[in-house]
């Protein structure tokens, strides 16, 4: 079995519109990312989050390398991972660059670090490495804060949000 050591970039026939819409038929869950710099909270919603390894917990974030809040983690070290539940789709919106005018997010500090007041789970952790992909650098966080609560998630597919409902059949999605 090989390893390739570097990225080679795609074939020049690979229309980036089709590798999004082909990709976005994953479905995804949506996070908003948070760190501070003193009392300031700064967020980004995020669905490029995944485990990595159980011993010792890792997770990481994927975040685009110019992006306000690459700066942000590299500066802080730590960032916290609010995964958003079914009702929180104007916070994914919000912190997303799309603000919601009336809408004054709450955040609720545990380990020192702010998340997102009714996410259904809160993963706070230290950054511990950093690694470019592309157009992205990749955080890998040790886990420091585990925080849970019973609810339906917020998701993400083909572009859409969506709820996800109890069964695991084609009618559990609301389109």
């Amino acid at each position: 079995m090989s390893h390739r050591s570097a990225v080679t970039t795609a074939a020049p026939d690979l229309d980036p519109f089709r590798f999004r819409r082909t990709v976005g038929r994953f479905s995804t869950g949506i996070t908003v990312i948070t760190t501070a710099e003193g009392e300031q909270v700064h967020g980004m919603t995020a669905n490029g989050f995944l485990s990595v390894s159980l011993e010792p917990p890792l997770v990481l974030v994927s975040l685009a390398t110019r992006s306000r809040m690459a700066g942000l983690l590299a500066r802080t070290g730590r960032y916290g991972v609010s995964v958003l539940a079914d009702d929180q789709q104007m916070h994914s919106q919000h912190f997303a660059g799309r603000p919601v005018a009336d809408l004054r997010p709450e955040f609720r500090w545990a380990a020192g670090l702010p998340f997102l007041d009714g996410a259904l789970a809160e993963i706070g952790c230290d950054v511990v490495d950093v690694h470019e992909a592309g157009d992205h650098q990749l955080f890998i966080g040790h886990v420091r804060h585990l925080a849970e609560r019973e609810g339906k998630p917020l998701v993400f597919f083909t572009g859409s949000y969506r709820a996800l409902h109890a069964g695991l059949d084609e009618d559990s999605f609301t389109y």
